[in-house]
């Protein structure tokens, strides 16, 4: 078991999985970057979420992500690695082999192909949470998933003394304080790039999980200690500088988004994973554009 905190809050970046051109994991680039988030004061970091393409990558390269970021953290800010799968029994074994590979916590995602049920939903997250004794954070986002996690299961979950978080990426913030209301303390909620992370630091998140954090992590530490500090007038006025990152995050594929803004900023983390593509040179331009503004 990790020798970190286990009380998460924070910046958490969803770490690329920088790539070559035949398909292995660029160790390196994704150590520096690792490096250079923690500098930055991110406080934690997460391997294989959406924006690491987790749903593009074979079992190796999944490992390979998960274990470059364990060593390159070192221990000095939790690991939350993203486990997903179609099948319970491949979704356990990943946490397992994450957990042994170093991770501090598991990030866990139901894929669906066929229609799932509550009762499925919820048997499939518990499972994952009885196979490691690490925090596990419940990932929902049903705009690109066939299943969502609906409140009554969210409470149920609360109940698993290893689900203790939430990240939800329904851009319903009503969602998110009805979960709030609901499950109090026993699930604090990390917002997504399709929340405002100010609004829902201001009705009790614990912080976000997102893409976006990756190209601009010292703001984004900076906007959440602000928002820790109850300096609302300063952040909200940081938050609507930096909203049009999220803005142009939510316009394009997500990881070409991003990791075309680690390449303008000197990371060579390669272009997405096939069938995904390339931003157009209009599209970075775009890109290029807001980050020009925001420095």
């Amino acid at each position: 078991m990790s020798d970190l905190p286990t009380d998460l809050h924070g910046v958490f970046p969803y770490l690329v999985s920088p790539t070559t051109t035949d398909g292995r994991i660029k160790t390196d680039v994704l150590g520096k970057l690792c490096d250079d988030m923690i500098k930055a004061g991110v406080h934690g970091v997460t391997p294989l979420g959406s924006t690491g393409e987790f749903a593009y990558l074979s079992r190796e390269q999944r490992t390979a992500a998960v274990t470059a970021t364990v060593e390159a953290t070192a221990k000095r800010v939790p690991v939350i690695a993203g486990v997903a799968s179609t099948s319970t029994a491949d979704a356990v074994a990943q946490a397992k082999a994450y957990q042994a590979l170093g991770a501090d916590g598991i990030l866990a995602i139901l894929e669906a192909y066929f229609p799932v049920k509550d009762a499925q939903v919820e048997a499939y997250f518990r499972a994952i949470a009885d196979a490691v004794d690490i925090p596990v954070v419940i990932y929902t986002n049903p705009n690109f998933q066939r299943s969502d996690l609906t409140l009554d299961v969210i409470a149920r979950l609360a109940e698993h003394p290893r689900i203790q978080y939430i990240k939800d990426a329904s851009n319903n913030t009503g969602r998110l304080l009805s979960i709030i209301n609901r499950c109090g303390d026993k699930m604090r909620v990390f917002a997504a790039s399709a929340h405002i992370p100010a609004a829902v630091m201001l009705i009790g998140g614990v912080g976000w999980m997102a893409g976006p954090a990756c190209i601009v992590p010292r703001e984004s530490v900076k906007l959440y200690d602000l928002c820790k500090a109850g300096r609302w007038d300063e952040a909200v006025a940081l938050q609507r500088k930096l909203w049009r990152v999220n803005e142009v995050f939510a316009r394009f594929n997500l990881a070409a988004c991003i990791k075309a803004g680690l390449d303008m900023q000197g990371y060579a983390v390669g272009d997405p994973i096939a069938p995904q593509t390339a931003l157009t040179p209009e599209e970075r331009k775009i890109v290029e554009g807001v980050l020009r503004d925001l420095t």
